[in-house]
């Protein structure tokens, strides 16, 4: 089936679109992978909340141009597909790392991580970051902790006192 031009300015469309609902992307190179992996791989990745496509590199190029993606252009050399999630990039980073390790055909070339462009090193370094849920639950655990400590200070009085009585009953028996 031959590409046609019209095929070709919806797929840009769509790539524009793409790159601009979002604030992280990761270029990778599948070559190597077999379908089944790429299909699990996609599967992980929507597990995320993320998205996967194969693009082609001219296109991609020109969907770039403009956005804070720029500097990923000089990597769309060979195959070359992109990872991108809108809401949280150290689970996309920790789905692509990980898969990585199973199917070692997968690189990861570049990326860019909220308007910032990382090198392909830096993404496993991201993926050892904690995701939202944990550093929300980090957060509500060091808002809650001077709480805890007041209630645990005033109520150490009563609970001592209590021990003491205890004791001394104890004691006269």
């Amino acid at each position: 089936m031959a590409v046609t031009r019209a095929t070709k300015v919806e797929e840009l469309q769509d790539l524009e679109k793409a790159f601009k609902g979002t604030d992280s992307a990761v270029l990778v190179d599948y070559r190597g992978l077999k379908v089944p992996e790429v299909t699990e791989l996609r599967r992980q990745i929507r597990r995320a909340r993320g998205n996967y496509k194969v693009v082609k590199n001219t296109l991609a190029k020109r969907a770039l141009a403009g956005t804070a993606f720029e500097s990923l252009s000089e990597h769309f050399v060979g195959t070359t597909a992109v990872a991108y999630a809108g809401e949280d990039p150290v689970a996309l980073a920790k789905v692509l790392t990980t898969f990585a390790k199973t199917a070692p055909a997968l690189q990861i070339k570049a990326a860019v991580v909220q308007g910032r462009a990382i090198k392909a090193a830096e993404v496993s370094d991201l993926a050892t970051m904690p995701g939202k849920p944990e550093l929300y639950a980090m957060l509500l655990g060091t808002l809650q902790a001077p709480m805890v400590n007041l209630v645990r200070v005033l109520s150490a009085v009563p609970r001592d006192l209590v021990n003491v009585l205890a004791n001394a009953e104890k004691a006269r028996a």
